[in-house]
């Protein structure tokens, strides 16, 4: 062999070597590593039936923007204390930041001044902020109430009186949709009782006074996602309880509200867009963990909505948003 073709095979040898490092190792080029934010979400509820399509906002995000997103429910549903406990665990665990649906917003304001977490927290339902929160993600409850006080009272008799269901009025943004609703139905010459959950029977106990009388008709009005799944479910049930309410209106937004919407059991709700709003805590929290800190109390828009709206473009994207 000369060694003009021994030069060729050394060149050719040394080429696929090079090749060869590229390929399987970093030596040469290294790969840049991407960074995994690790983030937990702490909601209010036991199930995530009321969260469906946060979380389909929150996954996308999660892709979007490399997170590493960790969803935790309660396990028993509006349990303060315990979502404080798992507050703690996440922090301690090394949280780089949470999301966070409080049970009560001002004892967790209180906690979290206490606590002074190391890590941003987005406040989901609150619009406020202290130097523990990076950002908040809400609905003007107040407005949304007044909206659906409007919207009943033009649809609504006066002279039947209106039942406001509630899982609470402590809970998160509940106080801000009955003072709404208040302000316009009192105004407008309705008589209003309100009714907070004490256990399972207290919305079924609230219809059936109604019916076994056999003399009154109510108008009910569910301020949270709980109460309206409940109270359309009761009449969904009942013919007989369907005789006595007058109309079913509320707040909230799940697959089985939609279709009791769609059934004419429920004849409007009031609703904004929950995957926006998954998208955008998971976007927040990333921002804030790059030092980014938003310091922005950021505000939902919200829709009253009826059966003959669903299949609006506008609410179909809304209501059943794809992954």
């Amino acid at each position: 062999m000369s060694n003009k073709e021994k030069m060729v095979w050394c060149f050719g040898a040394g080429i696929l070597v090079l090749l060869f490092l590229l390929s399987s190792t970093d030596l040469i080029i290294k790969e840049q590593k991407r960074e995994v934010y690790r983030i937990s979400v702490i909601i209010a509820d036991s199930r995530d039936e009321y969260y469906v399509n946060f979380k389909k906002g929150m996954d996308k995000a999660a892709l979007s923007f490399q997170a590493d997103v960790n969803f935790i429910t309660l396990y028993a549903a509006n349990d303060e204390e315990q979502q404080a406990e798992l507050l703690q665990r996440e922090l301690r665990d090394g949280a780089q930041a949470v999301v966070l649906a409080p049970v009560n917003e001002s004892g967790m304001l209180m906690r979290l001044d206490a606590v002074k977490p190391n890590c941003p927290v987005i406040l989901l339902g609150s619009a406020t902020l202290n130097d523990s929160v990076a950002a908040s993600l809400s609905v003007d409850g107040y407005a949304m109430g007044q909206e659906l006080g409007r919207q009943v009272a033009s649809r609504a008799q006066k002279e039947i009186p209106v039942c406001l269901l509630t899982e609470g009025l402590s809970f998160t943004g509940n106080a801000d949709i009955y003072d709404g609703l208040r302000s316009v139905l009192d105004e407008e010459g309705f008589v209003c009782r309100l009714v907070e959950r004490q256990g399972e029977g207290t919305y079924r106990q609230v219809i059936e006074e109604t019916v076994y009388p056999g003399s009154g008709r109510i108008t009910v009005i569910a301020l949270d996602t709980a109460a309206l799944s409940e109270a359309a479910d009761l009449l969904a049930g009942s013919s007989v309880y369907q005789e006595h309410v007058a109309g079913l209106y509320g707040v909230g937004c799940t697959v089985g509200i939609l279709n009791r919407l769609d059934e004419g059991i429920v004849k409007g709700l009031m609703a904004y867009n929950q995957f926006d709003e998954g998208y955008l805590s998971v976007r927040l929290a990333v921002e804030a963990i790059q030092g980014l800190w938003p310091g922005v109390q950021n505000t939902l828009d919200f829709h009253y909505i009826e059966a003959k709206e669903l299949r609006k473009e506008l609410y179909e994207k809304m209501l059943y948003p794809m992954e």
